[in-house]
């Protein structure tokens, strides 16, 4: 009787503690401005409150701390949640970009697969750890897309947490139930004032916490209880989290396939588009939930069915919902203007191009792999195949860390902020700094942690040069070296900027430091396309034009503005000049030679 009533208990406990600390939260933030107003490509149409996460955290952090048992795989899990909910908490105050909050993801799912909690899909222990990272950051980043509607990301969560505390109770796993419990009192808590007209949003903060939660529990569901067959593994949960997987799918495809990028925000989700055939926004998300409802319960029943029955329900559910996402992807949900319309009609090129301009994301995931890759054939260069016995049991027990530790080095070392069509010697130095400080501080984490018993130094060393030529090789393809040594800059000269980070930009800052004596000294670019801001070309940074451009010249002392393009136009840079705030900075026209641009 305890098991039914004892979780109970928590989960209407900790719905309590929600409901209290929900309204407070609310107050403080209005109270601090941090307040989400309108926008285009937002669809709540009133100011509303931000930090509702923090509500749910501290929720379920205090419902965790009452009445849950502590094992070593809830702690873990529950500390890891912590840490992305501080990641998203950043963000909701600092607005970090996409890569650095994948980042952030990553480091959570490490230390989650680090401590042995995977998928067992494959039997093969390397690809069942990238399985399940890949698990967790796509679910994460699935909830984070579904907060696109009042109430709709927290409810569904709550239905999936439901789910799988069924399951949790139907195989006798008392300590995990306990788990999801608190967490679902929390979110239904949470719900009563999130739900439609929502008076607080969860934020960043909650989003990230909430679906990693959730990600990270069904790995719970892995561990004890009965044996279960592989379907078993891969159906549950993947019913249980449907929707949210349904809807970054169905999102995904679509902004591709029309050549918009998956990352920004938008009104095109599914909810939206129920909106648009007719349906209040409140039935579109009970109409969610309902689809969460019969996919949670199908996960129920897969447990117990017949593998065929199961595959067979599995596939009837998954073809009408096919076929749903099919019929609303023809559901108009912008009013296309020319540009639009455009950009539909050439959708690879528009991809490409955006691919080109931001793909931090793919960086980081790209040095995983690398980092993996050069771990692996060090240890498989030097003592074979890395495939039983001692040295497959270190390479394991290590992995994980080394990803994290040489992840932070390379963000560190500032190699993320480069754009790969201008890598130059410049940035194979901060490759070379980011690869030796990830090799020292993993030599010096292992000595600490294992005292480097049965390590080989040797593997070390000969891992940091694998990666070193993975990182530079993966650079260098997307373009052929333009320099092979810089030149130095004159003493005395005139520091410029150069209006326009592009090809042109790029081969004006080549010709003044191949012609010292123009006496010029590039010190940086300006550039109107916000995709370019922050990053660098050939260790010069790349400004914005918007509003800054008089102060980069006083901290520069910038003499000279050098035009590398025809197509800025005479307004523009009038525009520009009196942004400058100095009547003795010099505008010139690159073109054959450098000279004074004529203003009429």
């Amino acid at each position: 009787m305890e098991t039914v009533k004892y979780p109970i208990i928590a989960c209407v406990a900790t719905f309590v503690v929600s409901g209290l600390l929900t309204p407070a939260v609310r107050y403080l933030a209005v109270r601090g401005g941090f307040i989400a107003a309108p926008r285009l490509d937002r669809w709540h149409k009133r100011p509303t409150a931000m930090l509702g996460g923090i509500a749910i955290f501290l929720s379920t952090l205090i419902g965790y701390l009452i009445f849950v048992p502590k094992t070593s795989d809830s702690i873990v899990i529950f500390a890891a949640a912590a840490w992305l909910f501080l990641v998203g908490l950043i963000d909701d105050f600092l607005s970090i970009k996409p890569y650095q909050k994948l980042f952030g993801q990553i480091v959570g799912a490490v230390i989650v697969t680090g401590f042995g909690l995977t998928l067992p899909l494959t039997g093969n222990q390397i690809f069942d750890i990238w399985i399940t990272l890949f698990w967790i950051v796509g679910i994460t980043n699935a909830i984070n897309l579904l907060d696109n509607m009042d109430g709709l990301a927290v409810g569904i969560a709550a239905i999936a947490a439901i789910s799988l505390a069924s399951g949790f109770s139907a195989e006798g796993q008392f300590s995990e139930l306990l788990f999801v419990s608190v967490f679902i009192g929390a979110l239904v808590g949470f719900l009563l004032y999130n739900f439609n007209p929502a008076s607080i949003f969860m934020g960043d903060c909650g989003s990230m916490f909430v679906g990693f939660l959730l990600s990270t529990s069904v790995l719970l569901s892995q561990s004890g209880g009965r044996s279960r067959g592989i379907f078993s593994i891969l159906a549950v949960p993947f019913l249980i989290l449907f929707v949210p997987i349904f809807d970054t799918t169905f999102v995904t495809l679509i902004r591709k396939l029309s050549g918009k990028p998956a990352s920004r925000g938008g009104r095109d989700h599914t909810s939206h588009r129920l909106v648009a055939l007719g349906l209040s926004e409140r039935s579109a998300v009970l109409l969610l939930y309902g689809l969460a409802i019969v996919a949670g319960l199908i996960a129920v029943l897969v447990r117990e069915l017949p593998t065929a029955t199961s595959l067979s329900l599995i596939a009837l559910f998954t073809a009408t919902l096919t076929i749903v996402g099919v019929y609303l992807a023809k559901v108009r949900v912008y009013d296309e203007s020319d540009e639009e319309r455009a950009i539909r009609e050439n959708a690879a090129f528009a991809f490409l191009l955006h691919f080109t301009h931001k793909r931090r994301v793919f960086e980081v995931l790209l040095d995983t792999v690398l980092i993996t890759i050069s771990y692996y054939s060090a240890y498989a260069i030097l003592f074979g195949p890395v495939d039983s016995g001692s040295n497959l049991e270190l390479f394991l027990s290590t992995l994980p860390l080394l990803i994290v530790i040489k992840l932070f080095a390379l963000f560190f070392a500032g190699v993320y902020r480069g754009i790969w069509r201008y890598t130059s010697i410049s940035d194979l130095l901060v490759f070379f700094k980011g690869v030796a400080l990830g090799s020292l501080l993993s030599l010096v984490a292992v000595l600490l942690i294992y005292r480097f018993q049965y390590f080989s130094r040797a593997v070390f060393l000969l891992d940091g040069a694998l990666l070193f030529s993975g990182i530079v090789l993966s650079r260098l393809a997307f373009r052929l070296l333009r320099e092979l040594i810089p030149m130095p800059r004159p003493d005395g000269g005139r520091p410029a900027l150069i209006y326009g980070a592009g090809d042109g930009g790029e081969l004006v800052l080549r010709e003044l430091r191949k012609n010292p004596e123009w006496n010029i000294i590039p010190v940086g670019f300006l550039d109107d396309d916000p995709l370019k801001w922050e990053k660098t070309i050939a260790g010069l940074r790349v400004y914005e034009t918007n509003g800054s451009i008089a102060e980069i010249c006083r901290r520069e002392g910038v003499r000279d503005i050098i035009v590398s393009s025809k197509q800025i136009s005479r307004d523009r840079l009038r525009e520009i000049r009196g942004a400058c705030g100095d009547g003795e900075i010099v505008f010139r026209r690159a073109e054959i030679r450098i000279e004074p641009v004529e203003f009429e």
